[in-house]
């Protein structure tokens, strides 16, 4: 299979010349959007297309809000662009164009974009899009405004109505709900797997090492891995067992922190820490988590971030959550095991 090829903007020679397009943010990249990229794929098959997903960048919303001077309006962040489009590869789209949502793009009437980036930038045959969807200045374009474009222009168009699972609708929202809640089970029915972030790890000031010098498993400390979470409003905060795909053949069990250090003198910046209970010495060295791109499985949340009177007490917070997130990976490990046998 080949790569998905990714593209800023629809004026590159690299882009299909026709294709099977879907249009969205697809934040998380749920299982309602996996559900419309699959018919996406069917469609594209029959008519011998490549299968094209346009997204935004920033999420239209961030654009609205920042232009109304109005933060809070914007949505909370599920992942990363990285995890956006990780997500839509293993979906097995063809390629991605991103499109920088800004007040030229917030401004394009309805048929312009239809003109100028359907039909002329992208060469649509087919496209899919959800029953809420709206385009265009002042949202005046709606599935029936590209229905007609359609027949007028020579392209098909078709309508994905909600996907529900347990009578409850799947979207965007739903999981960001979920997240905020600290329901990691539901989040991960909604998105059809375990929550994640993912990025390089970098380094951070090394405070963890000054950090409870006695702890189990940490010699030096409690050394952490540091991934940046590239927006100030994530859909999750607070403490979580994890697991950390991409360092070692095995997961690594750890305990992390996902929000903005309340404590520590540089709070502010959307970090993700984690303190892996047992570092492979031996596979990594001492410092051999550095610029490797991992993947965090939050699995369950163990308490929100708090502030702390000082390193002693945020000392003994760190060991409490630690073992908290020992117990419950052991259960997990345990409940693993257990549905493997099942299955067998």
């Amino acid at each position: 299979m080949r790569p998905m090829r990714v593209f800023r903007g629809f004026h590159h020679p690299g882009i299909a010349p026709a294709c099977a397009l879907t249009i969205g943010n697809f934040d998380g990249v749920h299982r309602g959007h996996q559900a419309m990229l699959a018919l996406l794929q069917s469609e594209a098959r029959h008519r011998g297309l490549p299968t094209c997903v346009m997204t935004f960048e920033p999420h239209p919303r961030d654009f609205f809000a920042a232009r109304a001077g109005k933060p809070e309006l914007a949505p909370a962040r599920i992942a990363p662009l990285r995890d956006k489009l990780g997500e839509l590869e293993r979906c097995g789209i063809d390629q991605v164009v991103i499109l920088r949502f800004d007040e030229a793009l917030a401004s394009l009437p309805a048929q312009d974009f239809i003109r100028q980036v359907l039909v002329d930038g992208l060469g649509a045959r087919y496209v899919l899009v959800g029953d809420d969807f709206r385009f265009g200045a002042k949202r005046q374009g709606d599935y029936a405004t590209l229905d007609a474009a359609g027949q007028s222009r020579g392209f098909d168009v078709a309508r994905m109505m909600s996907y529900e699972v347990h009578g409850l609708r799947v979207s965007s929202s739903a999981v960001r709900e979920a997240l905020a809640a600290g329901d990691m089970a539901a989040a991960a029915s909604l998105l059809g797997r375990p929550y994640a972030i993912s990025g390089h790890v970098t380094h951070g000031r090394k405070l963890g090492r000054q950090l409870g010098e006695s702890a189990p498993g940490a010699a030096d400390g409690f050394r952490t891995l540091n991934l940046r979470f590239p927006h100030d409003k994530p859909a999750a905060h607070g403490i979580f067992a994890v697991l950390v795909h991409g360092l070692t053949p095995e997961p690594l069990p750890g305990v992390a922190s996902l929000g903005n250090r309340p404590t520590v003198e540089d709070a502010g910046r959307v970090l993700l820490e984690v303190h892996c209970l047992e570092w492979p010495e031996s596979k990594l060295g001492a410092e051999g988590g550095y610029g490797k791109l991992a993947r965090v499985e939050l699995l369950h949340k163990l308490r929100d971030e708090a502030r702390y009177d000082g390193l002693e007490a945020l000392t003994a917070a760190i060991r409490a959550d630690t073992e908290a997130a020992r117990a419950f990976l052991a259960t997990h490990a345990a409940q693993r095991r257990q549905t493997t046998r099942d299955r067998i």
